[in-house]
């Protein structure tokens, strides 16, 4: 006995219709493809330059100054021109502060021009040659309906 999609209903006229239910999926997959590759070339190239710099020298000079004196706060380190000073304390047995002395430290700087001197400064380019390149067309499907069709 074959089937159809129409069916009667034995209890009148009225008419079945069977009708399938249709879905689409969709499954997406990537994958990596060469399209060709690279070739890096790097080349260096050097140059000769004449500098001009002066030499600086510089020494230090320590100097402790005796003060003796007592204080009743802690005296910061200052800075005078070139000279910073360092207080150096002690405790005393009635819990004074007495500043013992002072610690200067001078800096003396010497500035004595130079001889010119050649330096080689590098300096590097990229070259980037493309090969076996492939290039990726999406595929066009001929329209059955075109009428262009050979």
């Amino acid at each position: 006995m074959e089937k159809h999609p129409e069916e009667f209903n034995q209890e009148g006229s009225e008419r079945t219709e069977k009708l399938p239910i249709i879905e689409e999926q969709l499954k997406i997959d990537k994958r990596i493809v060469e399209t060709g590759n690279l070739r890096l070339l790097k080349k260096v190239h050097e140059e000769e330059h004449e500098i001009h710099a002066p030499l600086i020298h510089e020494t230090v000079t320590v100097e402790h100054v005796p003060i003796d004196q007592f204080v009743e706060v802690i005296p910061e380190v200052r800075q005078e021109g070139d000279t910073t000073i360092y207080p150096v304390l002690e405790e005393v047995l009635v819990k004074r502060l007495r500043l013992v002395e002072e610690v200067r430290v001078t800096r003396h700087r010497t500035e004595t021009p130079a001889n010119p001197q050649k330096i080689t400064l590098r300096k590097e380019e990229i070259q980037v040659d493309r090969q076996n390149e492939i290039r990726i067309e999406p595929v066009n499907k001929p329209d059955p309906d075109s009428p262009n069709q050979a």
